[in-house]
C-alpha cells in the first residue's frame, strides 16, 4: 500500500488571463526582483551542502530558520555560504519556521524551499519567471505536465486528490497539488497570508504553526483573490535523516485547515478587481528541468 511510484501526469491546463489593479507592482515585474529564499532547518547538516551547492548564484538573500537543531546545521549553514541570515523559530512547528522567515525577509520575491533535498533548488529560475509573467503566486505541483515524484506513495497520492477536491470545492480553486510546499509569491501577499511571527511568550502556540501552513497560504492566497500560477516541479526523496511526515495525522491537518480557513475571516481581501484563475506554468518554464535535480550518487529519480 505504502509503496512508492512515479506519479502519472496529466495534461497541461491552460486558462484565461487576469486583470490586475496593482499597477505600481506591474511595473516592479518587469525589473529584476530580489529574491528571498527561505529554508526551516531541523538537524539537516547532512542535507544542506547539496541544497545550497544547487541554488542559483544571484539570490538577494537566503534565510536560515532554524528549530533548535542538534547537530551542527547552523555552523555547517554559514559555512557553506558565509552571508546566510539565521533565524532561531520563537515556537514550534513548520509554520512558525515560514512566519518568522518571511517576516525577516527584505526581498521582492520569498521562495519557500524545504531543506532535505526533495525539492531541486535549480528549479527556482522557473517560479521567479511564473512571477515575472503576472503571478501574485507560484504553486509548485508535482501533478502537472513537468513535474512528478520519485516519493510520493500511493495512500499519500489519493489523499492528495481528495484534498484537492475539497479545496478546489470550499474555495473556487483548481489547485492540484495542495499538499506540495514548494512555492513562492512577491512579498506583497504576506498582508493577506496574516501570519503571526510573535514569539511563544506573547502568543503562546498558535493556529498555523504545524504542517497546516502550506494548506493555510494555499486557502489565503485564493480567499484574497490573488493570481495563482501552478509551476510543475519534481519531488525527490529526502537525501538525509527521517521525514517527520505522518500521511493520516498530517492528512487529518489539512482537512482541518481547509475546514478552519473555510469560515474564518483570514486572509479575505475586497479591494481588487480580478477574474478567479489558475494557470500552469509550461514545463519549459525558466531554465531548468526536473532530471537535473540533487543527487549523493544514488539516481533517485
Amino acid at each position: 500500500m505504502n509503496q512508492q511510484q512515479h506519479v502519472a501526469i496529466p495534461e497541461q491546463r491552460h486558462v484565461d488571463a487576469v486583470v490586475s489593479a496593482f499597477p505600481a507592482r506591474e511595473a516592479r515585474r518587469h525589473a529584476m526582483p530580489r529574491v528571498s529564499v527561505v529554508i526551516p532547518t531541523l538537524n539537516e547538516a547532512k542535507n544542506l551542502p547539496t541544497v545550497f551547492a544547487h541554488l542559483p548564484a544571484d539570490l538577494h538573500e537566503v534565510i536560515v530558520v532554524d528549530g533548535r537543531s542538534v547537530d551542527d546545521t547552523i555552523d555547517v549553514a554559514r559555512a557553506l555560504r558565509p552571508g546566510v541570515r539565521v533565524v532561531l523559530q520563537n515556537r514550534a512547528g513548520k509554520g512558525n519556521a515560514m512566519a518568522c522567515g518571511f517576516a525577516r525577509a527584505t526581498g521582492d520575491i520569498v521562495v519557500m524551499l524545504d531543506a532535505d533535498g526533495s525539492a531541486d533548488p535549480r528549479e527556482i529560475p522557473r517560479f521567479v519567471e511564473a512571477l515575472m509573467t503576472g503571478a501574485d503566486f507560484a504553486k509548485g505541483t508535482r501533478f502537472a505536465n513537468g513535474g512528478g515524484s520519485s516519493d510520493i506513495t500511493r495512500v499519500r497520492s489519493w489523499g492528495n486528490r481528495w484534498l484537492n477536491r475539497a479545496a478546489n470545492v470550499l474555495f473556487g480553486t483548481r489547485y492540484t497539488d495542495l499538499c506540495y510546499g514548494y512555492n513562492a509569491f512577491w512579498t506583497h501577499c504576506l498582508e493577506a497570508l496574516d501570519i503571526d511571527p510573535r514569539p511563544a511568550e506573547e502568543a503562546g502556540r498558535l493556529w498555523g504553526d504545524g504542517f497546516e501552513i502550506e494548506t493555510i497560504i494555499n486557502t489565503r492566497m485564493a480567499k484574497a483573490r490573488m493570481r495563482v500560477t501552478e509551476v510543475p516541479s519534481f519531488e525527490f526523496q529526502r537525501l538525509h535523516g527521517t521525514s517527520n511526515l505522518d500521511t493520516w495525522r498530517d492528512g487529518g491537518r489539512v482537512l482541518r485547515a481547509l475546514l478552519v480557513e473555510r469560515i474564518n475571516g483570514k486572509g479575505v481581501r475586497r479591494t481588487h478587481v480580478f477574474l478567479d484563475n489558475v494557470a500552469v506554468a509550461p514545463p519549459e518554464a525558466g531554465r531548468l528541468q526536473h532530471e537535473a535535480g540533487p543527487r549523493t550518487g544514488t539516481d533517485r529519480s
